[in-house]
């Protein structure tokens, strides 16, 4: 009877919730396929045009993928299964180019490789980076963290237990790869090829900088759109950057690995192996000094006059770039983080208090619907809110960069805050409605105090990443709420380099002082620190 009070209490604010989910989502995606005519459908795909950048971000985003996995399987296994030192220094490193826009790992390449980047000069190479190498590249750059910090989760709650088994039955290394190693990760490394496949299929940032003439389906979509303002062309080239992440949220919906998501039963046991761990350390050394150039570089063409004509020392760059508006914009910014990252969090997390807390079938569509935006990438969400909002009077507004923010990154803290509730007893809502204390005062009192890291930890992911964000806000800013990331790809197009540059280090720099906050914050409460794996 408890049970079903409680469920009572929650049907009118589940009813709310998935109107806003309808409203800010459903009926926006729902509007852009509605634009979408015949004939703009049959144009579009039997283009010469599209076709060539089909073709090209698949076979950009197939390499990039392949490259990523390898790279980052090897680092995962040195930082989890190896001893050697400064493990969680390198693991940090490892996630400090998810800080920052996909477009500045591009511009990053630009100014390392391109026709008068650093190394170009250096080594006296004909040749710049343009074109399919440089989009691999760079993609592997901004999805090489994303793939490490799957690996790394994957690897550190594996089950120990039939390693030390087979050991003592005198099972050969390569053996137990094959028997206990490869079964337990090939669901998941399903999981990980789809997201990475998908993260570089969509992006747009890293081919603008560095494709060229080698244009791919974003730089298409972006072009149709902000350059043409033809937005029934958009939406058909939108529909088609669905399809990949749609196809990795039906994997994770209808193909999940339950079984991995019990408390490890024995950790893995490191046997010591001097060999392994300099290996290791060596490889997470080159690994960590060559994504850390691109910051370095970002650092050092913000101090000089004029690259390459003047190297002398200088903060002209950094008054002009503030005089061109980076202080105003990188305000907008600001604004926008903490309202996604208030705004996202409270209703991210009350969405998860009744669909982990609440049986039946309303909290299967509400989480169902919630964690619908994993499958839709940020040019996509763009538009459609382009279509939809354009004639009402939040169109245009600081609200609807929030707005769209908030349900972009949603899913991810919302799993995050669905799982850690989920992990608590199940009955205390029942002995509250015995005890005649109420929903509100369940979730205030001991719900938010035993998941407060969590909390933490959502509003951290919805600021930094509404901080970098270049892609569903594109469509949607004006000069008055402008984000500063949007400057990067404004200063690269004027040849302002430097300028680009000490915007990418503004938004490291504001993103990286959160993750500060957050560390502090966890060392505060007492909970020691670990490395984001």
């Amino acid at each position: 009877m408890a049970l079903r009070g409680a469920a009572g209490f929650g049907i009118p604010v589940k009813l709310v919730l998935g109107f806003f989910l309808s409203f800010s989502l459903i009926l926006p995606l729902g509007g852009m396929l509605y634009t979408m005519s015949g004939t703009d459908i049959a144009s579009v795909v039997s283009s010469p045009r599209f076709k060539e950048a089909l073709i090209h971000s698949i076979a950009a985003a197939g390499t990039g993928t392949v490259i990523s996995i390898l790279f980052s399987w090897f680092f995962a296994l040195a930082v989890v299964r190896s001893n050697m030192a400064f493990r969680n220094i390198f693991a940090v490193l490892a996630t400090v180019p998810m800080l920052i826009p996909s477009i500045s790992h591009g511009m990053g390449l630009v100014l390392l490789l391109g026709s008068n980047g650093v190394l170009t000069r250096l080594l006296g190479l004909s040749r710049a980076i343009y074109g399919f190498w440089g989009i691999v590249a760079g993609s592997v750059l901004y999805a090489f963290p994303v793939a490490f910090l799957m690996f790394a989760d994957i690897l550190a709650y594996e089950d120990g237990s039939p390693y030390d088994a087979a050991t003592v039955l005198g099972i050969p290394k390569s053996r137990q790869f094959l028997a206990i190693t490869f079964p337990y990760l090939r669901k998941p490394l399903i999981s990980v090829i789809f997201a990475v496949f998908t993260l570089i299929f969509t992006d747009y940032g890293v081919p603008l900088m560095v494709g060229g003439r080698y244009t791919t389906l974003p730089v298409l979509m972006y072009q149709e759109v902000i350059g043409l303002l033809n937005f029934s062309r958009g939406s058909v080239i939108g529909s088609f950057l669905l399809i990949p992440a749609l196809g990795a949220f039906l994997f994770d919906v209808f193909n999940k690995d339950r079984g991995n998501q019990n408390f490890t039963a024995q950790e893995k046991a490191l046997s010591k192996n001097v060999l392994r761990d300099n290996v290791a350390m060596a490889y997470c050394s080159v690994i960590c000094s060559v994504i850390s150039i691109p910051l370095a570089v970002f650092a050092f063409l913000s101090i000089i006059s004029k690259y390459p004509t003047d190297m002398s020392f200088s903060f002209t760059n950094v008054l002009r770039t503030m005089e061109l508006g980076a202080g105003r914009y990188l305000w907008n910014s600001i604004r926008i983080a903490v309202g996604v990252s208030v705004l996202g969090t409270i209703f991210s997390y009350v969405i998860a208090c009744f669909t982990a807390r609440t049986p039946g079938t309303s909290s299967k569509i509400l989480h169902l619907v919630s964690i619908t935006s994993l499958a839709v990438p940020g040019m996509v969400l763009g538009i459609s809110y382009v279509l939809f909002f354009k004639s009402s009077i939040f169109y245009g507004s600081i609200g609807m960069l929030i707005l769209v923010n908030t349900i972009h990154f949603m899913a991810s803290p919302y799993l995050l805050a669905y799982n850690s509730l989920g992990k608590l007893n199940p009955h205390l809502e029942d002995v509250g409605q015995t005890l005649g204390v109420g929903r509100f005062f369940i979730i205030r009192d001991v719900l938010i105090p035993q998941t407060r890291l969590t909390i933490l930890e959502m509003a951290s992911y919805f600021f930094v990443n509404s901080m970098m964000t270049i892609s569903a806000v594109s469509f949607l800013s004006t000069v008055r709420n402008k984000p500063v990331s949007l400057m990067i790809n404004q200063f690269e197009a004027q040849l302002f380099l430097e300028g680009a540059a000490f915007v990418s280090i503004l938004i490291l720099g504001c993103n990286l002082i959160v993750k500060l906050i957050v560390y502090l914050a966890k060392r505060f409460t007492g909970e020691s620190f670990k490395a984001p794996i």
